[in-house]
């Protein structure tokens, strides 16, 4: 496995890989990687001749009383989980070299991008498309690789990716999860023990919701406010956001009938913010994942 920092050095690299004509898997991450990241690696080597892993902690999603500084970083660790899984390069660079100079071009999808974890965290979407999209011009995939757990996240690349017809698949991978159910996370290692044992009330609610739609609920507000009780059972939840809407682009919905939804939760524990998501259908409506724009 090789390790690059510059951007030049790659490009020189993968050109190579380019023209004998193989296929080029992209997983972009921002290092503490833990198996969710390790099962988009998998995924990738699959489906992929050459596997490229970045491993960037961009200051650009950071909201200014954010975690930027406190963010987990051992680009030695999280290089040997790369190779193990399969990464035939890891690219690393350092702030300067991403950004030289302070950005006067970005990519803003709005209104997607300032809707729900958008609204808790301002700016947030921006700086993910816009370094997400730097990223694909330098690493040039064929196809990128993003956790459903990140839902958000998924539908605004899969709509910049779209709208600005970038020669990239988009492919979703679903969500790992704890053995107690709580989704992994990056910022799950900065939990205390108490909110650790606490933070499993989030797939919980999930699970609960998702229940009362495959049996047959359909309204919303009756499946939103079950879920939110639960969640109050829990003192040491501070539930942020909690929405369910179209699993198709996000869009608002009233109530709930034969298309796929998505339940998308947002709460913090002490100072650390998570998030989960999961799919639900009404009965016999199925779920049917887009894997790519």
């Amino acid at each position: 496995m090789q390790i690059f920092d510059r951007i030049a050095d790659l490009r020189s690299a993968l050109e190579r890989s380019r023209r004998a004509g193989r296929t080029i898997g992209f997983v972009p991450t921002m290092g503490a990687l833990h198996d969710g990241h390790l099962s988009l690696i998998e995924r990738a080597r699959a489906e992929c001749d050459i596997v490229v892993v970045s491993i960037f902690v961009n200051p650009t999603q950071f909201g200014e009383s954010e975690d930027f500084a406190l963010y987990p970083r051992d680009l030695e660790r999280d290089s040997a989980l790369c190779e193990r899984s399969g990464a035939d390069i890891v690219f690393a660079p350092p702030v300067n070299e991403m950004y030289p100079r302070p950005m006067e071009t970005v990519v803003s999808v709005e209104p997607l991008g300032s809707d729900l974890i958008g609204a808790v965290r301002p700016g947030h979407f921006r700086g993910v498309a816009t370094v997400v999209s730097k990223l694909f011009n330098i690493v040039g995939p064929h196809r990128a690789y993003f956790g459903e757990k990140d839902f958000q996240q998924l539908t605004v690349i899969r709509r910049m990716v779209e709208d600005l017809a970038s020669p990239v698949r988009i492919v979703g991978v679903a969500t790992v999860r704890e053995e107690d159910g709580l989704a992994m996370s990056s910022r799950n290692v900065r939990l205390t023990p108490e909110d650790r044992v606490a933070a499993r009330v989030l797939s919980q609610a999930l699970d609960l919701g998702a229940r009362m739609i495959e049996g047959g609920e359909g309204d919303v507000e009756a499946v939103l406010s079950a879920m939110r009780g639960l969640i109050a059972q829990e003192p040491r939840a501070d539930l942020a956001s909690l929405d369910i809407r179209s699993s198709n682009g996000l869009a608002p919905i009233e109530t709930i009938g034969q298309e796929p939804v998505v339940m998308l939760i947002t709460a913090r524990f002490g100072k650390v913010l998570l998030i989960d998501q999961r799919e639900a259908a009404a009965p016999h409506a199925g779920i049917n994942r887009k894997m790519a724009s």
